[in-house]
């Protein structure tokens, strides 16, 4: 969290390169805390209430995390010379020498470290995808986000291309390794991860083969509107709200995608003043009820951050495009963050368009985002369910690779 403040009952979270903030007000009487929590030009009722845990701070454990690790393990750290920055990650191998693949574990969006880790959730799910990998045959590379526990470097200030060039000095990282530049080398990344992996398979011919899961395939601008449709939906909102939504959205990303010379300071004016005429032309508006100048600076000022903004603008086929190495891409029908049906689509037909002919498009029934076997799909179920990764996920990612 970039803020976080308590005075007069009044709370303020804030997580700015997530475009997140909530702000509430404690109600002593109740002991709650009602208020709204905004993500991007997204507003939703959200009431804080202590409840029981399902895993309480003495329960560190998921019934997936390893027990024990019969394979080699070494703490290893690489620079990144184009950004400035040392990351570090564990490296894991079989124990009998007789590797011919290794993988490296590129996270989803936010500050995570080696393991995935969002501890809210209490999933390591890179801890249990390296276990198993590597338990199979396949040598794992994962490692802290820059800026995040043993890595050095400012995560706030940086884009997903920033993010790609730490993933792409892990690939020359093993190909600096006499004991290790053998080995056919492949990038497995998970949500922004599996943007990423793609922007490196088409740059690199060193990387061999790439596994994509819950990784985006329509442009963000779009990704973006049917994140928010999907989250309302799962509210039973109304149509009309849903619909607002979608305008509203649209609009916003549009101005940020067509201005991209513009400086912060610049686009969040331009923005404050779309938004005004926005909401003075629908003072109704169900969603969201900004009605006041901080509401709408507040949103303005979440998505002209730099990592926002290049993320708006990207689009995963200008990158797809141009992969020519195998590709196994997975999506949990349930996943309500990056839509199956046309993400999938969109990753199948501009693998096509560009000519790639190894390549298989898998969509997982009943799976969410993180892969794990839901009811809903909604982001409140991912800290209640006790499976971290769904086994099939594990076979097929395993099989896929062992079987190239």
């Amino acid at each position: 969290m970039d803020e976080t403040t308590f005075s007069d009952n009044k709370l303020v979270i804030a997580f700015k390169a997530g475009s997140l903030k909530y702000s509430g007000t404690f109600l002593p009487d109740s002991n709650k805390i009602n208020g709204n929590l905004q993500q991007g030009s997204g507003n939703f009722p959200l009431i804080l209430s202590r409840e029981k845990q399902v895993y309480t701070p003495e329960d560190k454990t998921r019934p997936q995390d390893p027990k024990d690790h019969p394979y080699l393990q070494e703490e290893v750290r690489f620079a990144n010379p184009k950004g400035g920055n040392t990351l570090s990650g564990t490296l894991t191998l079989p124990s009998d020498g007789k590797t011919k693949k290794i993988v490296i574990l590129i996270t989803g969006s936010g500050p995570q470290n080696r393991n995935e880790e969002i501890k809210q959730y209490n999933h390591r799910p890179f801890l249990v995808l390296s276990d198993w990998l590597t338990r199979n045959g396949i040598g794992v590379l994962r490692y802290d986000d820059r800026g995040v526990a043993k890595s050095t470097g400012n995560f706030n200030t940086a884009t997903t291309a920033d993010f790609a060039d730490d993933a792409e000095a892990a690939v020359n990282f093993i190909k600096s390794r006499p004991d290790l530049k053998s080995l056919s080398i492949g990038l497995l990344g998970h949500s922004e991860g599996g943007m990423i992996a793609p922007v490196i398979a088409s740059r690199n011919k060193s990387v061999k083969f790439i596994v994509l899961l819950a990784g985006p395939g329509i442009p963000v601008t779009e990704l973006m509107v049917r994140q928010n449709e999907d989250q309302l939906r799962l509210l039973a909102a109304p149509d009309s709200v849903i619909m607002h939504a979608n305008e509203t959205n649209t609009l916003i990303y549009k101005v940020v995608t067509n201005n991209p010379s513009l400086s912060a300071a610049v686009l969040k004016l331009k923005l404050d003043s779309t938004l005004h005429k926005k909401y003075a032309t629908d003072p109704e508006n169900a969603i969201s009820k900004v009605s006041d100048d901080k509401q709408i600076a507040n949103i303005s000022e979440a998505v002209v951050q730099p990592w926002f903004r290049y993320f708006l603008g990207f689009r995963p086929a200008d990158y797809l495009l141009k992969v020519q190495c195998p590709v196994l891409a997975l999506n949990g029908t349930l996943d309500k963050q990056v839509s199956a049906t046309p993400n999938l689509s969109a990753i199948k037909a501009a693998l096509t368009k560009g000519g790639n002919k190894r390549f298989e498009i898998a969509p997982m029934p009943g799976l969410n985002h993180m892969f794990q076997t839901a009811v809903t799909g909604g982001v409140g179920e991912y800290a209640q369910i006790t499976e971290t990764i769904n086994p099939v996920v594990l076979v097929k990612v395993t099989s896929w690779i062992n079987g190239l």
